[in-house]
């Protein structure tokens, strides 16, 4: 895995980026592909790298929110 990136983001940037990486994700799951293109394997791999990003940027979302309660 490469080196940790740290960004400090407000909660809405973190919104806007969760909205679109759910838009990317619906995108490729619904993409047409010829057989060429991608293995189905390498196309799992895709999803699952995006469904992790998303669980990171969830996790600073949730700990900003309850940090401000």
């Amino acid at each position: 895995m490469s080196e940790p990136l740290h960004l400090d983001l407000t909660s809405r940037q973190c919104e806007i980026l969760l909205r679109g990486l759910r838009f990317v994700r619906s995108s490729r799951m619904l993409e047409f592909r010829d057989s060429s293109d991608m293995t189905d394997e390498e196309r799992k791999r895709e999803l699952a790298e995006i469904r992790e990003l998303q669980g990171l940027l969830d996790v600073g979302v949730t700990s900003q929110r309850t940090a401000r309660v």
